[in-house]
């Protein structure tokens, strides 16, 4: 469950900010007038004092990121893959979907989106357990759960995905969380000599060896939480749109060739006049 943001303390918080600024600008001039006064020391950077707002607000928050925003006066602050709008002053901050009318574009999904895919990008191959086809034409990014039964329908159906042309990159997502049953089983997985092979007989109940080995589950887990996951399959394309939950091939293939679609504008409106 989000947290709410308890303004009232906001307010309070930046009241004394506003306070104590007024009281260092009252220092007696210096006595001798004709002595250049010292140079004022530079004054906090607003993305400081915007990050120093929210944090007193909302102890404990993590922000990734302060950019700025197409609504005049506000930034956009990322917190985890969530974006929230803040006022310059630290005084206000809005939550939720920012559309732009003319085009109908979610902006926040947008801005979401960004910050989900460098997530996912940084997530070698190496960490992630491939079925692919021979020249895949999309990828996503699959969080799974061991137990899951949507997990098991995906799973089950992964020659007709590959078969569309889209690869599936497992990661883990034990829902129970780290230590319970579909963790270890999630680690028995990773530990196996033929991991593809370790998945497809988990996911269909067969025994897979009990083993313990350097593993990433812990990191996919924390990283899900990151970036957003509350459920199982969860499913992003490469520019870190969310797909799913569970899809068939066919829908799948289906949102994942709309997304391409609605890129195709974006970029050529970016692309610099010749």
């Amino acid at each position: 469950m989000k947290s709410k943001l308890p303004f009232a303390a906001v307010a309070i918080v930046l009241a004394s900010v506003g306070v104590l600024a007024v009281a260092q600008t009252r220092v007696a001039a210096p006595a001798k007038p004709t002595v250049a006064a010292p140079a004022p020391a530079p004054a906090q950077s607003e993305e400081v004092f915007i990050r120093n707002a929210v944090a007193k607000a909302i102890p404990g928050v993590t922000i990734d990121s302060v950019r700025p925003s197409v609504i005049p006066g506000y930034r956009e602050v990322a917190i985890g893959s969530r974006v929230v709008y803040v006022s310059a002053d630290g005084k206000y901050l809005m939550q939720g979907s920012l559309i732009q009318l003319d085009t109908r574009s979610n902006l926040t999904n947008a801005s979401e989106a960004v910050l989900r895919r460098n997530m996912l990008a940084a997530v070698g191959k190496e960490r992630r357990i491939i079925f692919a086809p021979p020249n895949p034409k999309y990828r996503v990014t699959v969080f799974t759960d061991i137990d899951c039964g949507y997990c098991r329908k995906l799973h089950s159906q992964m020659a007709d995905y590959n078969k569309e042309g889209i690869a599936v990159e497992y990661l883990f997502f034990p829902r129970a969380g780290i230590g319970s049953e579909s963790y270890d089983k999630a680690v028995n997985v990773w530990c196996a000599a033929d991991r593809r092979k370790a998945m497809t007989d988990a996911k269909l109940d067969r025994p897979v060896a009990s083993k313990q080995c350097a593993n990433p589950i812990s990191d996919d887990y924390r990283l899900a939480r990151r970036v957003g996951v509350d459920g199982t399959p969860a499913v992003y394309a490469a520019d870190g749109s969310q797909v799913g939950g569970y899809l068939s091939p066919e829908e799948m293939l289906a949102s994942l060739e709309r997304l391409t679609v609605q890129a195709k504008p974006a970029v050529a409106a970016a692309a610099p006049a010749k």
